[in-house]
């Protein structure tokens, strides 16, 4: 039996790899500065091999939520697995808080303008958004022991808003540097008063 790699799955590693080495160039000249040129230099690669794997920025955006995603994905799955779910989201989430955890603000912020002038770009982005409330749902279902159509409907809100302040703090650290402790304390009680109040919200029954 042959244990060479399926070239689907050798050509999908080789993307992550050229996503991870353009991601700063890209951040740091923005959607609309950094040319394919400058991407493909950053890359090791040619112009002509490198559109072979993105033909166009939004392509390379959309591939970006895709591999962030994954990793997201990855992350639940380890907290769903905890033996205090809670604690471990909330652990992970503060982590997102630190300058390590926000190294990729000014890259999002890019991509958050981008996804203005960009229905595509726009429609990755809000599907990222929309699988990370699934998944936050799926932990509070299971914690206040409601059924998912509930739990949706009764955290909805705070979920997006835990998307929110995550996303508000990487762009943020990216434009002014790490937040002050008077900032990251009330970050952390608006963290805390949210799942504090999931938390607290067993169904009856």
């Amino acid at each position: 039996m042959s244990l060479a790699p399926h070239p689907a799955a050798t050509a999908d590693a080789r993307s992550h790899e050229i996503l991870t080495s353009i991601r700063q160039t890209f951040a740091e000249k923005g959607f609309d500065g950094a040319s394919m040129q400058d991407l493909a230099r950053a890359a090791g690669m040619s112009v002509g091999n490198f559109y072979r794997y993105f033909p166009s920025k939004a392509a390379i955006v959309q591939a970006m939520c895709g591999y962030d995603l994954a990793e997201i994905q990855g992350e639940f799955a380890q907290i769903q697995a905890a033996e205090i779910p809670m604690s471990c989201l909330r652990e992970r989430m503060l982590a997102h808080f630190d300058e390590e955890g926000m190294k990729d603000g000014q890259l999002w912020a890019e991509i958050a303008a981008a996804a203005l002038r960009k229905p595509e770009i726009g429609e990755a982005s809000r599907q990222m958004e929309e699988t990370i409330v699934t998944m936050l749902t799926t932990i509070f279902a299971s914690v206040t022991r409601r059924d998912m159509t509930e739990a949706r409907q009764r955290f909805e809100g705070q979920c997006q808003m835990l998307v929110m302040l995550v996303k508000a703090m990487a762009i943020r650290t990216a434009q002014f540097g790490p937040a002050s402790p008077a900032l990251a304390a009330q970050v952390v009680a608006v963290v805390d008063r949210i799942l504090a109040e999931i938390s607290n919200d067993i169904a009856e029954g």
